[in-house]
């Protein structure tokens, strides 16, 4: 079971580096490594399980955010309309989005990040995105809302990108405040 020991914090370059494919149809191993991430994912939102095993709450973990470089996340979150999105991925992709661009209200949060970040975090406000499922499955989502943030969110980490590298503004900071930052 994996626990926020498993989570690497910001700082580590692997959270910068652009992950790998996975080659499909997926190892014995990459399925397993998927359905534990997934697993985590739905413990951490589990009050019992979370104060437990010590899990902050999530609704996505990627590949690199455990220490390893390949495309591959997991989400369990639900819509505004109560459909619960709760699967693993292997190598998404977006291959359309819209122009109109929303927003998280508070901005977003990130497991690998111990800190408050403020500021908004542009997004697309509906994706299409092509993935392959657990089950060695192609799929195609077309999300809008949460969801599609959630989704652009963990996109992002297999790309090497944080959240707050979206920031306007916020690298300018950042670099004032690198000194304080621990690896």
């Amino acid at each position: 079971m994996l626990t926020m020991k498993d989570i690497v914090r910001e700082g580590d370059p692997v959270l910068r580096q652009v992950a790998k494919e996975v080659p499909l149809p997926a190892n014995k191993e990459d399925i397993q490594t998927l359905q534990k991430m997934l697993e985590f994912v739905i413990n951490s939102q589990d009050p019992d399980l979370a104060e437990k095993y010590e899990l902050r709450p999530g609704v996505g973990v990627a590949a690199p955010q455990i220490g390893i470089s390949k495309r591959m996340f997991a989400i369990h979150v639900t819509d505004e309309q109560d459909q619960l999105y709760s699967m693993g991925l292997f190598n998404p992709r977006i291959v359309s989005h819209s122009i109109e661009e929303t927003h998280l209200e508070g901005g977003e949060g990130c497991l690998s990040v111990d800190r408050d970040i403020q500021g908004n975090v542009p997004r697309y406000s509906r994706i299409t995105v092509k993935g392959t499922n657990l089950n060695g499955e192609d799929v195609t989502l077309r999300l809008r809302g949460l969801v599609a943030i959630v989704f652009q969110h963990e996109l992002d980490h297999l790309n090497g990108i944080m959240f707050y590298d979206r920031i306007e503004g916020f690298q300018d900071k950042l670099k004032k405040d690198l000194p304080n930052l621990h690896a």
